[in-house]
């Protein structure tokens, strides 16, 4: 695909209609469309900003929730939920497009993307093809890839951002 000048975009390169010289947003966005930058595993994400912060503030708090259990059996969980959040506040994936993947779906647009050299599935002559996901995961992948082709990465970016992650 081949790079072309939107003048009214500052003279920024676009590669088949999107703005590659934002690598910031295109880091954040995986091949297959999804917003790495918002997965709850992401290194640099608010999930593990805002579960650090939480983490931080309820230091020592294991020793008042025994004491709220004997009244309230929600705290009975509480080393559960602690474990959980700290969990949370490791994140140590840095995104589909770094050399450091932690995601759990098999996707076969991590390695495709690079082999065909391209950003984003819908960019490929064979999308959708059968080898991307099933059932559910696959009408909402189908349905991202449109949605970015159609309305460009920044607005596609801008939109699903406002959408719940998961």
């Amino acid at each position: 695909m081949g790079y072309g000048l939107c003048f009214g975009c500052q003279g920024i390169l676009f590669r088949g209609g999107l703005k590659v010289g934002n690598n910031e947003v295109l880091n954040k966005l995986s091949v297959c469309g999804l917003d790495c930058s918002r997965c709850a595993d992401y290194e640099n994400g608010e999930i593990r900003s805002l579960s650090s912060k939480l983490s931080e503030l309820l230091n020592g708090y294991e020793r008042l929730a025994r004491m709220k259990a004997i009244n309230d059996p929600t705290f009975e969980g509480y080393s559960k939920f602690a474990q959980i959040l700290n969990h949370f506040a490791q994140g140590s994936c840095g995104g589909c497009r770094s050399d450091n993947v932690k995601c759990p779906l098999d996707c076969h647009a991590k390695t495709c993307g690079k082999e065909r050299n391209i950003e984003f599935c819908f960019e490929c002559n064979e999308f959708p093809c059968d080898k991307q996901f099933e059932g559910k995961l696959r009408e909402r992948w189908i349905e991202r890839n449109n949605r970015m082709k159609e309305s460009g990465l920044e607005k596609y970016y801008i939109e699903q951002s406002q959408l719940p992650r998961y």
